[in-house]
């Protein structure tokens, strides 16, 4: 298949479509657009080369995908060079040619192409070409060829091979079908189930456009904890119409499965795995699924977690439940994705070793068509957390990454962080599960332990703001997530430059002093919430804003004092083989250096160290100093990002910099707010006086404790099912 830019010849008459440049709608900078503005290029030379290099261009076929294509080609290159745009659809020798071998393409020899993968080649004869085995390739790489006009890059002598490295890249929703959204801070879900399957919203559309941009090619429509009503003929004619308008851009629909919906919608008495009647309702459910949405992606599915029914209830393994509802979906093609985040308050074993001790002995028991999805983590998103001891350790069964999007823990949509540092870091991590050089990006992508079913997920930040995430920079991580996705090996810092050029413009000094923001953020954040390997201080229920001394929730796990331990001799949990041993859920040398208090890295000293507060640290300050230093560094880091911004002015539009300028002085309040609450309650062990370069809190531990407990209603609050 290719996709074809001629040079312009003078000497043939080409039949084309004029459209005007002025006909392009104009919206305000509400950030509504995204990443996908198409603004006018403001370098004069480098936008005189594009419409030197660019007069028109040809597709062939008139398919939903290559129509999609035809009108994102239209919208960008007019709304980017600002000038008619000839659509050349009678040139007999500009051919879109669907294809599995692009080896005779003008002698251009390259290695098998993925399905989804593309090739973006210039040459002086022929002009530019984007060639690809498939109609969502194309669509993929016109997107790659708009970014690089968008970057202002040059495009003369291009010679681009582009597949991805992990196969499924899904979204996944935590909406509700009230549209309310489990830690949403971007408004209600987008879905509106009440119009559908009738009323097709525009945003449905834009939406689909910007995660083909990024190459994401599936969503999750609902939240884990699942509603059985979802897979009611009454709402599977809603999926169905979302189905149909996100497949022209290669995106599939997945479902989460309520493990009891056998009883709740299906009448019987039992949803236990191991009953012919419970697999004969899942295998008609499937069927009854599919006849509605023929390339359905599948299930997602959290059970016998946080209250969520599944097998356990009927003394059966996760590989009992997986495993029934894979077969029911095996005759279609769709895949089971098994949740990993299993946590028993019953169990007296460390929390952050749950997942592990459950999952670990089922390794080889599932089907071909379960892959078991782990967070990040091994406790719950934390600022930041150790990679999760899973990644590697079940070598026979393929293993899904989930990151988190939405800020639940990391300020919600009133702070700036940026998470590809924070990803980059998971994926780059080391897991020696077969010796130096196995990181867990290597488990994810299958190529490891040579999986073909591999995939990566991320909880969603979007709602109904008009900008979509809330913050205005919140953007970066949705378009950060779909960009590593699609390859792991993209740096952090190359990522923010290409969504800082796309949303905001390619002036250099912008550019420069935005990446810079972003890049410290998810450090900055970390200082002022968490610092040294603390997890878990959020206030309770909504996790908005700090709570450190939360010691009354009816499950120990839920309570931050279980986290920390603090008490008179030190603070941190004590995780090394003198204590709960989770360090051994760590392939060896990793192992040994966890268990090191010298060797383990400061940043997750408390997470694996029950330290004493006036333990000398590598800055020479002892613990009790060194925390007050970091939680102080994160309030002056957020005031230089205050005064970057401010330079900012004018060079960026007045609606969107005035946003963030509030948005920053709400991070600068609650960054003050974070600091002075836990240096008060950890001050009640260390006894310790606060450090002469640490600003001394104004108000009293009781202060800070009726504060956590006046804000029921944050954004995002769990609800009670």
């Amino acid at each position: 298949m290719l996709f074809y830019f001629p040079r312009p010849v003078k000497s043939k008459l080409i039949l084309f479509i004029t459209i005007l440049a002025s006909a392009i709608q104009s919206y305000a900078e509400n950030g509504y657009d995204l990443w996908l503005r198409y603004q006018k290029i403001e370098n004069p030379e480098m936008l005189a080369h594009y419409r030197e290099t660019i007069h028109s261009f040809s597709v062939e076929g008139n398919s939903p995908t290559t129509e999609i294509i035809k009108s994102e080609l239209e919208r960008g290159l007019i709304g980017l060079l600002d000038t008619t745009i000839k659509t050349d659809e009678d040139n007999s020798s500009v051919q879109l040619k669907l294809t599995r071998s692009i080896d005779e393409i003008e002698g251009f020899a390259t290695k098998e192409l993925h399905d989804e993968g593309y090739i973006i080649r210039s040459s002086n004869l022929s002009g530019i070409i984007i060639a690809s085995p498939t109609e969502i390739g194309l669509l993929y790489g016109t997107f790659h060829f708009l970014r690089l006009l968008q970057t202002q890059q040059e495009i003369d002598q291009l010679n681009i091979i582009d597949n991805p490295k992990v196969d499924r890249r899904i979204l996944n929703h935590w909406d509700n079908l009230d549209r309310t959204s489990e830690r949403g801070y971007a408004g209600f879900s987008i879905w509106d189930w009440h119009k559908l399957p009738v009323y097709l919203d525009k945003r449905y559309t834009d939406y689909a456009r910007a995660n083909a941009s990024i190459g994401i090619n599936g969503t999750v429509l609902t939240n884990v904890n699942a509603n059985a009503l979802i897979l009611t003929p009454q709402y599977l004619e809603k999926v169905k119409a979302l189905a149909d308008l996100f497949r022209p851009y290669g995106i599939k629909v997945y479902l989460t499965a309520r493990f009891s919906a056998p009883i709740e919608i299906g009448g019987l008495e039992t949803a236990d795995p191991l009953e012919k009647s419970v697999q004969k309702w899942w295998n008609e459910k499937a069927k009854e699924i599919y006849s509605y949405i023929p390339d359905f992606g599948g299930f997602l599915v959290k059970a016998n977690s946080e209250g969520q029914p599944g097998p356990q209830n009927y003394g059966r393994t996760h590989a009992d439940g997986a495993n029934m509802l894979a077969e029911a979906l095996q005759p279609f093609g769709g895949i089971v994705m098994w949740r990993a985040f299993v946590y028993s308050n019953e169990e007296p074993v460390d929390r952050a070793m749950q997942a592990y001790n459950e999952f670990k002995p089922l390794d080889g028991q599932f089907e071909n068509n379960v892959i078991v999805q782990v967070k990040n983590g091994p406790i719950d998103f934390q600022p930041r957390e150790p990679f999760h001891p899973l990644f590697g350790a079940m070598p026979q069964t393929p293993v899904m990454m989930e990151f988190q999007i939405t800020q639940e823990y990391l300020g919600q949509a009133t702070q700036m962080v940026y998470l590809a540092p924070m990803y980059k870091e998971v994926l780059d991590s080391d897991t020696y599960a077969k010796g130096k050089g196995s990181p867990v990006a290597k488990v994810i992508d299958g190529s490891l332990f040579e999986h073909d079913l591999n995939g990566i997920a991320g909880v969603a930040n979007i709602g109904t703001d008009i900008n979509w995430t809330g913050h205005p920079m919140a953007q970066s991580n949705w378009y950060a997530f779909g960009r590593l996705t699609w390859n792991s090996e993209l740096t952090a810092r190359t990522i923010a430059e290409e969504w800082v050029r796309m949303t905001f413009g390619n002036e250099g000094k912008m550019v420069s002093t935005i990446c810079n923001m972003l890049m410290s953020s998810w450090e900055t954040s970390i200082n002022y919430m968490t610092p040294l390997g603390l997890n878990h201080l959020m206030a309770t229920g909504h996790h908005y804003g700090p709570g450190p001394w939360v010691d009354y929730l009816p499950r120990a796990d839920w309570n931050p004092t279980y986290f920390h331990r603090a008490d008179k001799e030190g603070v941190g949990f004590d995780r090394t083989e003198k204590g709960s041993n989770a360090v051994n859920q760590y392939f060896s040398p990793l192992s040994k250096v966890f268990n090191s208090r010298k060797k383990t890295p400061e940043k997750f000293l408390l997470w694996f160290h029950h330290v004493k507060w006036d333990d000398k640290m590598k800055s020479d300050r002892i613990l009790w100093e060194e925390l007050g230093w970091k939680y102080q560094s994160g309030i002056n880091e957020v005031r230089t990002f205050i005064d970057q911004w401010e330079s900012l002015k004018g060079s960026i539009d007045d609606e969107r910099h005035q946003q963030v300028s509030m948005l920053l002085q709400i991070q600068l309040d609650e960054a003050i707010w974070w600091k002075d609450a836990c240096m008060t309650y950890f001050q009640t062990f260390s006894e310790m006086p606060f450090p002469d370069f640490m600003v001394t809190p104004t108000k009293d531990l009781e202060y800070f404790k009726k504060k956590e407990k006046s804000t029921p209603y944050a954004p995002g609050t769990r609800p009670q099912w």
